[in-house]
């Protein structure tokens, strides 16, 4: 697969994601967070695992790569979408599409710690600077840095779970596209579990449902959900968890316009200065100046070569 390919798909994959997080405010409002989430997130696993039955592509799975599955399903998709799903109760889009900005940062950090990736000064600066802005954005509430919302925290700790299983992707040996299937699947049974002790009445608001909503569902659970986590588990593969998870910077430009075309919520000038700082910080720690400087480094050396070959 072409490098320029994978790059083309992420692309698409952001803008999927970043409107997913308004789709995702609208059904949460309407419906039992967890209990949806549940049921949208194995609706993506079964569409997953019959496209690669279709393609002759789902192989068998043996007990050490049904621990991989296990574990990454734990945090991809348990963790990540049982704090998004609920964070989005508490919080506006804006700010959960601004917060699910860090990702690229939480994931550049871990690679530090468990991938032994070199911390560079600009990969520093890069953490630090998303920092800063998450604390503009946070800070543009209505209590501001003094009166914390809890929605917020669990969008962060929701970045936090999908950082972990990004590292987790990388590291294991299942087809990512099998892994994604199953991580789906897997995930959504522990979360239907979640739903039964938090919201005993959680399926019953399954009946209030619009043909509009569900429409917006399967758009989710389809579009944004399985072929968007399959691809983009698949890029991680290739690409590695720093690169691919570079990409996410355009979440929140498409969070942003998104939750103010569609819903209407305001923007304020904090959560634009917050949006600046983590698209800054992510192309400096995601590794994306290094990358530059190393290129140009490169060049710069080819050059003197051809140079001297001259004389």
């Amino acid at each position: 697969m072409r490098k320029s390919f994978i790059y083309v798909l992420l692309m698409g994959i952001m803008v999927a994601w970043g409107l997913n997080v308004t789709a995702l405010k609208i059904l949460v409002e309407h419906f039992s967070p967890v209990t949806l989430t549940a049921l949208r997130i194995f609706t993506a696993g079964a569409v997953v695992l019959l496209f690669l039955w279709g393609i002759g592509r789902l192989g068998k799975v043996g007990w050490k790569e049904a621990k991989q599955i296990g574990l990454a399903a734990m945090f991809s998709v348990v963790a990540h979408h049982f704090f998004l799903a609920v964070g989005l109760t508490n919080t506006t889009a804006v700010n959960a599409g601004l917060v699910l900005g860090m990702v690229p940062l939480v994931t550049a950090l871990l690679a530090m710690m468990w991938l032994g990736q070199r911390p560079t000064w600009f990969r520093i600066l890069g953490i630090a600077l998303g920092f800063f802005g998450v604390v503009f954005v946070v800070a543009s509430g209505d209590g501001g840095l003094g009166h914390l919302s809890i929605g917020d925290v669990y969008i962060f700790l929701a970045v936090l779970a999908q950082g972990i299983s990004f590292i987790l992707i990388k590291k294991a040996t299942v087809e990512a596209r099998v892994m994604t299937g199953w991580m789906l699947v897997f995930g959504a049974l522990w979360l239907f579990v979640l739903s039964f002790a938090l919201e005993p009445h959680g399926l019953s608001s399954l009946k209030t449902g619009t043909p509009s909503l569900w429409m917006i569902f399967l758009a989710s659970a389809v579009v944004a959900t399985a072929l968007g986590h399959m691809f983009y588990n698949q890029a991680v593969q290739y690409l590695g968890p720093a690169e691919s998870a570079m990409f996410i910077n355009l979440n929140p430009l498409f969070s942003l316009l998104g939750a103010h075309w569609l819903l209407g919520e305001p923007i304020s000038w904090m959560q634009l200065a917050g949006f600046l700082f983590i698209v800054a910080g992510v192309m400096f720690g995601s590794g994306g100046m290094d990358d530059v400087i190393a290129r140009f480094r490169r060049a710069k050396v080819a050059a003197r070569g051809r140079k001297v070959g001259m004389w």
